[in-house]
């Protein structure tokens, strides 16, 4: 009786022992089930919000055609945030500038694009439209490879303006479609200017466009004097067959509205101390002096543009080239009262070709050495250009007095219509009435002419070098030239101190050249530190 209720008691209590433990372990259960169900419900939550997010975000691209300009990074822990309340923007003029506009993407380049007409600009050919493309050109100043643009249909009146840096981010673009004009009231230019449209100090700006800027020099050149300005001194060998020039020219009807004009004439399109510089698809014309300058500049490009002034403005310049290096001209049309293009003291390597060229004084090297100053020209190339009813056509213009050197110049397949002057060294250049004679002389060395050809009206050949420093290393190749009677003297080819080479026999013959080398030849010593 004992014995079976010890292990009665025995087994009870293991029974109760194992139902104890089978409840602990349901509960166990129970609560990690709950845990993973809850788990469970979270991630089926968040997907589906993510799902929705991403389909609502790619119903919103497809409709809207623009990528978004920005993404944040997936962050899988953190919540959805609201987005910022809009900026609070006062009414006035203090309200800040539209947002840039996108234009997608260039090279790689992220673009962006400022239009003028967004900052104020009316566009109506008489409203001062200045500060609208001075802020303009703040905000573009600040985007790298941006693009101010000036529309097509609009005519903008601007005053004198610095497109400036250096602190701008790099390769800006101007697209000019549309007009600019200058002002003719003589309040807007003071006591003058020496130029009106300028940009300096930058890394790589391009002007480019369908577009004109137009200097509206008449106001100026009616104003004129022949004593305001230096007059081209190769004039001199013109002379009409009834040997009569007007003392005073006529002049048109001047402006009651304007004034009189400053005595200082402004280029109208200038570029400073600025690297990889483009100017293509745009017209300037009637610019109250030079159209288009380049001072100190590297790496220049200019093509498929044209310039257009009457050919009686006086010193209105197509390019105008100092100091600036590695610059190519191609595929333009110049139409001026001076040099097609001039090429002045620090220049280098300048190529030049396929290139219309009239009215105007030709392509020029010079004038050099004014003031007994030192210029340095060389490595100059200019071939495959038409030049019709100019002054001058190749021409190399130095003064007494100067120091440096010109050389390593070739003039190549030039043709020449009703050309007065085709071929023209002249180092005894003075645009005064009188000039003291001195020995020194810029030095004038490898000159190529080649292929010259045409038809002239003055004289063919003007070669008037130094009795002190003459010069030498001048080839010439193919020269046909032409006579054609029109209203002046005409005069056989002259030279004086001119030694080379003559690989073909010339038409006219330039029997004043000399072959071979001057038989004593006194170089100044600082012509080799060019």
């Amino acid at each position: 009786m004992s014995g079976f209720g010890f292990r009665s008691l025995t087994t009870l209590t293991l029974l109760i022992a194992f139902l104890v433990w089978s409840s602990n372990f349901e509960a166990c259960i129970a609560r990690r089930g709950r845990h993973w169900r809850q788990h469970s419900r979270g991630t089926s939550s968040s997907s589906l919000y993510k799902k929705r997010s991403k389909s609502h975000n790619s119903h919103h691209h497809k409709g809207s055609g623009s990528k978004p300009k920005y993404s944040p990074p997936h962050n899988k822990a953190a919540p959805p945030v609201s987005p910022p309340p809009p900026p609070t923007v006062s009414a006035g003029n203090n309200a800040p500038p539209p947002p840039p506009k996108n234009k997608g993407y260039n090279n790689g380049v992220h673009s962006v694009s400022f239009d003028v007409l967004d900052f104020g600009a009316k566009g109506d050919g008489s409203t001062d439209d200045t500060k609208a493309f001075e802020v303009a050109w703040a905000a573009a100043c600040k985007v790298e490879a941006s693009t101010i643009i000036v529309p097509p249909q609009y005519q903008f009146l601007v005053g004198p303006i610095s497109f400036s840096g250096p602190y701008c981010e790099a390769n800006l673009v101007f697209q000019l479609d549309g007009t600019i004009i200058a002002p003719t009231d003589a309040k807007a230019w003071g006591k003058g200017l020496l130029q009106w449209l300028e940009f300096s100090k930058l890394r790589g700006i391009t002007i480019q466009g369908s577009g004109i800027i137009d200097g509206r020099g008449s106001v100026w050149w009616q104003e004129y004097s022949p004593y305001d300005d230096p007059a081209d001194d190769d004039l001199k060998l013109i002379i009409p067959i009834n040997s009569t020039f007007p003392e005073h020219p006529p002049e048109p009807m001047k402006s009651k509205q304007s004034g009189k004009m400053p005595s200082i004439k402004p280029t109208a399109l200038r570029f400073y101390g600025s690297f990889n510089v483009t100017v293509t698809g745009i017209t300037i014309r009637n610019s109250p002096q030079c159209h288009l300058k380049f001072d100190n500049c590297v790496g220049v490009l200019v093509h498929d543009m044209s310039v257009s002034s009457p050919g009686d403005s006086a010193n209105t310049d197509g390019i105008h080239l100092q100091n600036s290096k590695d610059v190519l001209i191609h595929s333009s049309t110049f139409a001026c009262g001076d040099d097609c293009i001039s090429i002045q003291t620090g220049c280098s390597n300048v190529y030049i070709h396929n290139v219309n060229c009239g009215p105007g004084h030709g392509i020029s090297i010079g004038s050099l050495g004014r003031y007994n100053t030192k210029a340095c020209v060389s490595n100059i190339t200019v071939r495959d250009v038409n030049m019709h009813n100019t002054m001058t056509g190749v021409r190399i213009k130095t003064w007494q007095g100067g120091l440096g050197s010109v050389q390593g110049v070739l003039f190549s397949n030039i043709q020449v219509s009703e050309v007065q002057l085709p071929i023209v060294i002249d180092q005894f250049y003075c645009d005064k009435s009188t000039c003291k004679n001195q020995t020194s002389a810029v030095a004038v060395s490898g000159i190529t002419y080649e292929r010259i050809r045409g038809t002239y009206t003055v004289k063919p050949v003007h070669f008037a070098c130094s009795d002190n420093l003459p010069c030498t290393d001048v080839t010439l190749n193919g020269i046909q030239l032409k006579p054609l009677q029109e209203h002046y003297h005409m005069y056989d080819p002259y030279c004086w101190q001119t030694f080379g080479e003559l690989r073909s026999p010339t038409v006219p013959p330039i029997a004043c050249f000399q072959i071979g080398k001057p038989s004593s030849n006194h170089l100044q010593s600082d012509h080799d530190s060019c």
